[in-house]
């Protein structure tokens, strides 16, 4: 019967595909869902968008604002070359009453390392001195939960903040406006600047449904959708001067990728490999260390991303938690902390361990050696506190 309905149809030269299809109803019913799944950026300004300025002495004498370095310090900040040698550090200089709730990562100032940003999980982003008064500068409020993630552009004016908001902001370092708003209405995970000059305006998102996200800042819009993962994608680090970048997920692989390129170059997954939350690339750029879920942290070498199997740092406690691991100056020494809020610190040549400390009470999340001093360790933890060492 329906054969011969069809038929009757078509001899009467009713076109088919017109008359099937969905009412009008069930229409506007699936432009609303396209439309709510549609990414956003410059998404309407948020009411607890604010920011909040803690010194009155914004500039000095010569109009130089807090982002400018000084000059009037025992070592040199503008220095483009690496300590020599570092050394082990052996107490505790000061420590800062950072967040309500645990710190989530710290990152330092691009180049200089005079600045201090750290994001929490009480949902705010706060910056700091590192020399002087070590006073706490300007706080970034604007997001409604835990911030995951914050990275500076190059000249570290400007930086990018993730949360499980499912936001990713631009902000001003200097004003602390908020510039810009992103979401692809799913949780990022990580988020990176292109660090050519020339692309300060492209940034890469990783994200909780298993993509990485390329986004325009100029025009708002997504420029590219790397989706091969099987995972959350949790790190993204730029490699092979800047032209491909090495991605980890929870599906315990790693993925290269060439930039603007949606097709993974290289797939390194083993049946030995753990899930990969933290990665950190060294000075000069030749090597990577992952922290890997079974308590060990491994190298790559970044020129073909091969697994370099002599080198391998055990004794911290990390499952389960994405702890962050870095290399000293002069690539020395690795550090990392650890579950029990302990910071690690191996000798490089041997893989031993030259000391253990305890630096937090609860987790030690994020650790960072300032580029330009030979043993200043900044580390911060789940108390909400965060630590500077010598």
């Amino acid at each position: 019967k329906q054969w011969y309905q069809r038929r009757v149809a078509i001899t009467a030269g009713v076109d088919e595909v017109k008359t099937s299809g969905p009412t009008e109803e069930q229409r506007a019913t699936l432009d609303e869902w396209a439309a709510r799944k549609e990414p956003k950026a410059n998404a309407k300004p948020d009411e607890n968008e604010k920011t909040i300025l803690h010194i009155e002495d914004t500039h000095d004498y010569q109009g130089r604002s807090f982002l400018v370095a000084p000059k009037d310090h025992e070592v040199n900040l503008y220095n483009t070359e690496p300590p020599e040698k570092c050394f082990l550090p052996k107490k505790l200089l000061h420590t800062w009453d950072a967040h309500n709730k645990g710190v989530a990562k710290v990152i330092l100032f691009p180049k200089t390392g005079h600045l201090m940003l750290s994001c929490g999980m009480d949902s705010k982003i706060k910056l700091w001195e590192l020399y002087g008064k070590r006073r706490c500068i300007r706080t970034y409020a604007g997001h409604a939960k835990a911030v995951r993630d914050i990275v500076f552009s190059n000249d570290g004016t400007k930086f990018l903040s993730a949360s499980y908001d499912r936001m990713i902001k631009l902000w001003d370092t200097e004003t602390g406006a908020c510039l810009s708003r992103f979401t692809t209405k799913k949780i990022p995970y990580c988020v990176q600047f292109h660090p050519d000059d020339d692309k300060q305006h492209c940034f890469v998102s990783g994200m909780a449904d298993k993509k990485i996200v390329g986004w325009d800042i100029n025009t708002g819009e997504i420029t590219q959708e790397y989706d091969r993962h099987l995972g959350a994608v949790n790190t993204i680090t730029f490699i092979e001067r800047n032209i491909s970048f090495v991605s980890t997920s929870d599906d315990k692989s790693l993925r290269v990728w060439d930039w603007d390129i949606p097709v993974d170059r290289k797939h390194i997954a083993d049946p030995s490999m753990h899930a990969i939350p933290s990665c950190s690339l060294s000075a000069s750029g030749k090597w990577l260390a992952c922290q890997s879920m079974d308590n060990k942290i491994s190298i790559f070498a970044t020129q073909k991303l091969r697994l370099n199997r002599k080198k391998v740092f055990k004794g911290h406690m990390v499952a389960g938690y994405a702890c962050q691991c870095n290399f000293s100056p002069d690539n020395s020494y690795l550090i990392s902390g650890d579950a029990d809020g302990r910071c690690f610190i191996w000798d490089w040549k041997t893989t031993k361990v030259y000391k253990r400390f305890k630096a937090h009470d609860g987790v030690c999340i994020g650790c960072e050696w300032l580029p330009h001093e030979t043993s200043k360790i900044v580390t911060c933890g789940w108390d909400g506190k965060i630590k500077l060492w010598d």
